[in-house]
């Protein structure tokens, strides 16, 4: 039987939209779409628009970025009509989502950069809402996500650009089906499956996926109640199917019922998020009086608020100290400005709400609240419930409903035994409304798998026998504490850093068992910092807790008194630990020109504050390289609550257990690129027990093969396996050169990345060495020459008509991404080549040439690269002049060649050379109008702007990429 072929897959889908309810309505062009778009938004407005009243009506559609244009299609319109009158009108029912325009069409072709026709477009009230891009059976599901993002790319904005208003994105190849929202900086692996309930994947699109997610009224419902505009990045974010039915399981228990509940998702899934919308969508609710979403640590309510208000600017205030809670509480609370709040939804921590209900100064103004419907929202409520405080709460408010969002349920097992006796998440909360456990995550690449590695066995010697017996689980004092072992322990991760961490380009944590251990091995790396033996950025940061020994005797990871408590907190610091950590604060301040200290609470609070920071924004591009933490070294800090892309390692020396050892691994399996693979764990004690246990206990009895990677030499043989099928697409190097069509040409890219996927994984494990692999480290950089070598082909080979069935693979580029190497590091091996015998100068050129090939950054350089080696280096005798006389090489030929490009395209100097600058400022290529701005004399023609407008743009761009881009010689 042959394979379904897209045409068919297309009409197939088509006739099944159609018997949802979609009207099928033909449309070839622009034309036609606009066309289309004033006939429904007429008849959903019930009214009658002229030519110049849609115009101004298109005048409204056509301003903003993606965001501005999402934040319109929700706003409520207003034009004034030819006769003067107002007119006021919608493009989308956001209230009434069912009660909109349905229709489908196919094959919608667009002129911009170049010409596209678009599989399957749904249309809202005419407004294309949600774009189907589909493959045919077989091809990769990847290659639909790319073809959106060219899309995106040439022709979404051209013309009126209706085709940003795409709400949503679904790619299939029939058999695979995923969505996401209209996202363009995001990755393949921010794209959803749909599910049922109970998690099963419909995946298929003509089973089960378009029945669910397409219905009309659904997918409305989707985007109109389950995207989220979030602020801070100007992006829409949609829910995934885990996040829609716990929302929907709170808003049907608070609409039918006074019970309370608790969703358990787990830790990295994105909580903030669903409880967010649960809040948002409450607080709406007229029987509702207030949502309070209440936090466990100051920290967690500056950062919930922050998150809160990135979802919807402004749209609650923290409240910074009890007094102000409880203006909130009864309306009277006024913002920074002065402004009167009366706000619906408040976020505080379970500290400061203690503090408001039980306080006598307070009992007059809060006792009109305690018959108000309030719903209590607890984040994270397996650490923040267990007290006295969750029955005060209860027995203070008399029509309360609590409900409590976590990753990791305490059970009668991992319960803790305190003065009220073994409590159980269920104890607190009554039922669990909707699970999604560590299981369902890693099968939907929504968080990554960890890699464990258990270091160092510990052996005691039988007297009797003298023989040394490995012990499982010893764990004394003095062995744990020798100095000899924290040594051995900071040697292991000096030398293994880069290879966890991508040569640095992720952060790691490494957590110990005390304040008093945690001194000793920052000192231990201070002092090897000194000599030379690692330039490694450690950062610490410590509680002000008084008893610091054994803080976490019992696995489980306590709170932090310094960031839980009111600045008089302070004072029950140890005075030599506090000393310390202000002598440790001191280097962090040296390192990264701050001032901070331990002075007061705040002081203390904003150095928290800033080690976060710069561990989230490791994650923005470009990076700021001088902010870098390498290590954070931590005690219980940052082990909870915590989100980092960029963080993928953690090193343990601390007995953690159950919830508290899931919650720190998952510091590490945030979900964010190629390169990132998997979440590294590096074990310094006897805990391979206590992880599976607390594996199986939330997941299932078969969770462990999982969560959990495989041993390496599992990875060694997968590698293996890939290499002699690379091998049956190219025996050599050399036939990849004849290969003859494209067809073929993917073959080998395919039989490659899979190859450089699974020895991105390898490279992580201590142990990789290419010795026990089949393929040597010289063959496998000359393939990878090769497989950029047709990117560059790729890249360069765009056709207006015909599109390259190479132009949608993805290549993954990160995986050869190396931060180390780069032009400053081919200068330090020129300045080495200089000092070489004759022998290794040999060796060492070829090492360069090397490099020049297989560096991804670095080919756009490679033949100015070659021409300086090859032409300068001979006549320079000592090396410290190499990177002068670099310099003025490549100042020289920089501007040669922007000469080159003024005078061949008759530009205007001043005016390319500001261009250039706003282009590197604003970080967004230049426009054609802009670059056709350049030109000086007579004009082009209509005919020719495009073509020549294209051209000009293309050499603005390679000459940014090749003489200033990653230039940076310091």
């Amino acid at each position: 039987m042959s394979k379904q072929s897209e045409q068919i897959l297309e009409e197939q889908l088509i006739a099944q939209l159609q018997k949802l309810g979609y009207a099928y309505f033909p449309i070839a062009d622009e034309k036609a779409l606009l066309s289309n778009l004033k006939s429904q938004l007429e008849k959903h407005n019930q009214i009658s628009l002229s030519d110049a009243e849609f115009d101004k009506v298109l005048n409204l559609l056509n301003k903003g970025s993606v965001f501005e244009k999402s934040k319109t299609l929700r706003q409520k319109q207003h034009i004034v009509r030819d006769n003067g009158d107002n007119l006021y009108f919608e493009f989308l029912n956001t209230e009434h989502w069912c009660q909109n325009q349905y229709q489908v069409t196919n094959q919608v072709t667009q002129e911009g950069k170049y010409k596209n026709r678009y599989d399957v477009t749904i249309l809202i009230n005419g407004l294309p809402l949600v774009q189907i891009e589909l493959k045919r059976r077989g091809l990769e599901l990847k290659e639909a996500f790319n073809q959106v993002n060219r899309y995106q790319r040439h022709s979404f904005g051209a013309n009126s650009a209706l085709y940003q208003y795409v709400q949503i994105f679904i790619i299939s190849n029939g058999v695979n089906t995923k969505y996401y929202a209209n996202n363009r900086n995001q990755s393949f692996k921010q794209t959803f499956y749909w599910t049922d309930f109970e998690n099963k994947r419909l995946t298929n699109i003509l089973n089960g996926f378009t029945d669910a997610f397409l219905e009309p009224c659904h997918i409305s419902k989707m985007i109109c109640k389950y995207i989220v505009l979030n602020e801070a990045y100007k992006i829409p974010m949609v829910l995934r199917p885990y996040q829609f039915y716990a929302v929907e399981a709170l808003i049907d228990r608070v609409k039918n019922s006074n019970k309370n509940g608790y969703i358990w998702h787990t830790t990295g899934s994105g909580k903030t998020l669903t409880s967010f919308k649960a809040s948002q969508i409450l607080m709406n609710f007229p029987e509702v009086h207030k949502v309070v979403f209440v936090v466990d640590r100051k920290d967690l309510d500056y950062q919930t608020t922050k998150e809160f208000n990135s979802f919807s600017d402004g749209c609650i205030d923290g409240t910074d100290n009890t007094a102000n809670l409880v203006k909130q509480f009864i309306g009277t609370y006024k913002d920074k400005k002065g402004e009167a709040k009366n706000t619906k939804l408040i976020v505080t921590t379970i500290q400061k709400l203690n503090t408001a209900i039980s306080k006598l100064k307070y009992e007059k103004k809060m006792a009109d609240l305690k018959d108000k419907r309030i719903i209590f929202i607890f984040d994270e409520c397996h650490r923040s419930q267990f007290g006295e405080t969750h029955n005060r709460i209860k027995e203070y408010f008399n029509n309360a409903q609590m409900f409590g969002f976590t990753g990791t349920p305490i059970f009668a097992d991992n319960a803790n035994k305190n003065e009220l006796g073994k409590r159980t998440t269920k104890d607190l909360f009554e039922d669990c409304l909707h699970k999604y456990v560590i299981t369902d995550a890693i099968k939907d690449e929504n968080v990554l798998k960890f890699s464990v590695e258990y270091v160092g066995r510990y052996k005691q010697k039988d007297t009797a026998t003298e023989i040394d017996i490995e012990v499982e689980d010893i764990d004394t004092q003095e062995l744990m504490e020798d100095e000899k072992r924290l040594e051995k322990i900071a040697d292991y991760i000096i030398n293994n850093h880069n290879r966890k961490t991508h040569s640095k380009d992720f952060s790691a944590m490494f957590c110990v068992d005390s304040v008093k251990s945690l001194i000793r091995y920052y000192d231990i790396f201070k002092r090897k910092k000194l000599a030379g033996e690692h330039n490694l950025n450690i950062a610490t940061i410590f509680s002000y807790a008084a008893n610091e020994d054994d803080a976490d005797a019992n696995g489980f990871i306590p709170e932090e008194v310094s960031v839980v408590e009111e600045p008089r907190a302070l004072y029950g610091l140890q005075a030599h630990s506090r000393e310390k950590l202000d002598e440790f604060i001191e280097d962090y301040n040296q390192l990264y020109d701050v001032k901070y200290s331990t002075k007061t609470s705040e002081d203390f609070y904003n150095y928290y504050n800033d080690i976060s920071k710069k561990l989230k924004d490791r994650e923005r591009q470009p990076e700021n390289v001088n902010n870098r933490i390498d290590v954070l070294l931590v005690v219980n800090m940052f082990l909870t609550g915590f989100d980092a892309k960029k963080v993928n390692t953690l090193y343990v020396d601390k007995n953690l257990k159950y919830h508290g050892l899931i919650q720190a691994f998952s510091r590490t399996n945030r979900i964010l690129n190629e390169q990132k693979s998997q979440g590294n764990i590096v074990v310094f004690r006897n805990l391979k027990n206590r992880t599976d246990e607390a594996i199986t206990l939330f997941s299932n009895k078969e969770a462990i093969e999982v969560i959990i990677m495989k041993p390496y030499e599992d990875y060694v043989a997968k590698f293996d396996e890939a290499f002699e099928k690379l091998l049956e697409v190219t025996p050599t190097t050399d036939a990849v050169n004849d290969l003859e069509t494209e067809d073929d040409e993917l073959n080998f890219i395919k039989a490659f990345r899979d190859l450089m996927r699974i020895k991105n994984i390898l490279t992580a494990f201590s142990d990789f060495k290419w010795e026990d692999l089949k393929m040597n480290e010289q063959l496998f950089e000359d393939f990878k020459s090769k497989y950029l070598d047709l990117y560059d082909k790729v890249k360069s080979n765009h056709q207006k008509e015909k599109v390259s069935i190479l132009e949608d693979v993805d290549f993954e580029l990160e995986l050869i991404h190396r931060d180390e190497i780069n032009v400053s590091y081919i200068i330090q091996l020129l300045i080495k080549l200089k000092s070489q015998t004759q022998k290794d100068t040999t060796k060492a050129e070829k090492e360069i040439f090397n490099l020049l090939s297989t560096e991804a950054t670095l080919r756009s350089k490679r033949e100015l690269i070659e021409k300086f080696i090859l032409e300068n280096l001979q006549i320079i005798s000592d090396p410290d002049n190499i990177t002068p006389a670099f310099e003025q090489f490549w100042n020289e030929e920089q501007q040669k060649e922007f000469s080159k490009i003024v005078q061949e395209e008759n530009l205007s100097a001043e005016k390319t050379e500001k261009l250039i600058e706003d282009y590197l400022f604003a970080e967004r290529e230049p426009l054609r109008d802009e670059v056709l701005e350049l030109i000086e004399g007579e004009k082009p023609s209509l005919l020719q702007r495009k073509k020549l407008g294209d051209r000009i743009l293309k050499r603005i761009v390679d000459f940014v990429e090749t003489f200033i881009n990653g230039m940076n010689l310091n």
